[in-house]
């Protein structure tokens, strides 16, 4: 059973970094890691909805991954579709954002597209796939995210501290926690860690 808190986010955003360097550091190819974040984003689902988080937003892969060896490149898509078609068996209400125009959206994924409920629709999921912070904000009708709330924390595995072009408009008031561990290694601590440290942080927005 998850642990209690008196303040939990409405809304975190997940940026799932270290595959890559997991399967390196495990004498893997590079393009092996993807595979192995999959697990983790479902424990993390079900820790959220234990909780009472009511949307989960996570990365899949951006506009700027498409750059990365072909090997690599497919590896991410199917990984993401993996993903999907995994949640379809679950409790949520999905929506994949990203630039389906480009070859480099998954074309299994365009169903998906509009918001979809599967099951008793517990949480809200929203899944980055070949998005781009540019392609968001000029979006031909507008703001691509906009149906997206905004996030009340943003947490980052793999170390890195930057945001990568991740909802910049719905992170611009988001309290950031990084893990150092890398994604494939998640566990559950790493939640409550960042939930801990949530906790003390203050949600004046400005004011």
């Amino acid at each position: 059973m998850s642990k209690i808190y008196k303040r939990i986010p409405n809304h975190i955003g997940v940026i799932p970094d270290g595959n890559r360097r997991w399967a390196v550091k495990r004498g893997m190819e590079k393009k092996d890691g993807y595979h192995y974040g999959i697990e983790p984003g479902f424990k993390l689902y079900e820790l959220c909805i234990e909780l009472g988080v009511k949307e989960l937003t996570l990365y899949g892969f951006t506009t700027d991954n498409t750059k990365r060896p072909t090997d690599q490149k497919k590896a991410f898509q199917l990984a993401c579709v993996n993903a999907v078609m995994d949640l379809a068996k679950r409790d949520a209400e999905l929506l994949v954002l990203g630039n389906t125009k480009s070859p480099s959206f998954p074309k299994e994924l365009i169903p998906f597209t509009k918001r979809v409920r599967f099951g008793d629709g517990k949480i809200k999921v929203n899944f980055l796939v070949n998005y781009g912070w540019e392609w968001d904000l000029n979006h031909k009708d507008g703001m691509a995210s906009k149906d997206i709330s905004r996030i009340d924390m943003i947490i980052r595995w793999g170390g890195r501290r930057r945001l990568s072009g991740f909802l910049p408009v719905q992170s611009v008031y988001a309290d950031i926690f990084v893990v150092d561990e890398l994604w494939p290694d998640f566990l559950p601590q790493h939640l409550y860690d960042a939930l801990d440290w949530y906790q003390h942080q203050d949600i004046t927005l400005g004011g």
